[in-house]
C-alpha cells in the first residue's frame, strides 16, 4: 500500500466515521480492505482508492466504513457496569419514574446486540416491578450487518459462552439450527436503527440511560466532545451515561459529573434542570 493510498483511506475514515487510525496501521487496512476490494471485483487497495476518490460508488463507501468499524462485543461485557446498573442506577431511576412508568434506554454502539439484550436480562431478572412499565430499548450502530444480526437475536455457541451465565442462557434463549436465539419479550420494545454518531440524532428522542461504551476511544478529542455534548441533549435530567472502562469525559466535556457511588465510567448530567 502506498503512503498516498494510506493517507487517503485514513482521511476518508476520519471524515466519514470519526475513526482515527493514526500511523502504521497499514496491516489493519490491508487485512480488512483487500478482501473487500476483491469482493467488488477489484485487484486490491489501489483500485479501491481510485473508486473512493471518484465518490460515485456509495455502496463501496458504506462497505469500507463498515469493514473498518470494530464490532467486538459480548454479553455483560466488563460485568461491573451492569452490576452498578442493577444496584445503583436503576433503583433510583425506578423510584423517580413510578408516576409515568416509562423507561427509555439507548445502546448507541450496539454492535450485534449483546449489550441491548444484556440490559433486557438485567431488567427482567432483578426488577419484577417493571412488568407493566412502558420500556423501550433503542440499539443503534454504523454497521448494517451488525444491526441485522442484533434484530435476529441468534448467537453461536462461542458467543453465548462469553459472559452469559448458563442459567440466563437456558431461561432467555432457545436453541435452533443456527445456534441460540433469544426469546421475544413482548413487554419491552426493541428498536434497531442505523446511525453514524457523527450525524444528527435528535430524532431518537430523550433517554433515561445511554450506553456509549468502547466507541469514543477511536475518536479525536474534538469529535468526542461534540458527540458527548449532543448526547447530553438527549438525556433526561436524571439521566445516566455509561462509557467504557478506558473512556472518560474529564477534560473533554463539562456537561457531566462522575457518579461517586459507581466505580465504573458512569456519569450523570451536571447542572441540568430539564425533565421529561
Amino acid at each position: 500500500m502506498s503512503p498516498e493510498d494510506y493517507k487517503y483511506i485514513t482521511n476518508f475514515l476520519l471524515e466519514t466515521t470519526g475513526l482515527s487510525l493514526g500511523e502504521n496501521k497499514e496491516y489493519l487496512l490491508e487485512a480488512r480492505l483487500i478482501p473487500l476490494a476483491q469482493s467488488h471485483g477489484m485487484n486490491g487497495i489501489e483500485d479501491l482508492v481510485l473508486s473512493l476518490r471518484s465518490r460515485l460508488d456509495k455502496t463501496l463507501e458504506k462497505d469500507v466504513m463498515e469493514a473498518m468499524t470494530t464490532n467486538e462485543s459480548s454479553f455483560f461485557r466488563d460485568r461491573r457496569p451492569f452490576d452498578e446498573l442493577k444496584n445503583e442506577i436503576l433503583p433510583n431511576l425506578i423510584a423517580e419514574r413510578r408516576a409515568t412508568q416509562k423507561l427509555r434506554i439507548w445502546s448507541s454502539a450496539c454492535s450485534n446486540g449483546q449489550e441491548s439484550y444484556s440490559i433486557v436480562m438485567t431488567l427482567r431478572e432483578h426488577f419484577p416491578e417493571l412488568a407493566d412499565w412502558n420500556i423501550q430499548i433503542v440499539g443503534t450502530d454504523l454497521c448494517s450487518k451488525a444491526l441485522d444480526r442484533a434484530e435476529t437475536g441468534v448467537y453461536s455457541q462461542f458467543e453465548v459462552q462469553r459472559g452469559l451465565p448458563v442459567q440466563l442462557l437456558m431461561k432467555y434463549f432457545e436453541q435452533n439450527e443456527q445456534g441460540w436465539k433469544i426469546k421475544a419479550d413482548p413487554g419491552i420494545s426493541m428498536q434497531w436503527k442505523h446511525l453514524n454518531l457523527l450525524e444528527d440524532f435528535q430524532h431518537l428522542g430523550m433517554f433515561d440511560i445511554v450506553f456509549c461504551r468502547n466507541v469514543l476511544i477511536y475518536f479525536e478529542p474534538d469529535v468526542k466532545k461534540d458527540i458527548l455534548d449532543r448526547i447530553s441533549n438527549q438525556m433526561n435530567s436524571s439521566g445516566t451515561l455509561l462509557l467504557g472502562a478506558a473512556e472518560t469525559v474529564l477534560g473533554i466535556s463539562d456537561r457531566y459529573a462522575k457518579m461517586s457511588e459507581c466505580q465504573s465510567a458512569i456519569y450523570s448530567l451536571a447542572g441540568r434542570t430539564v425533565t421529561n
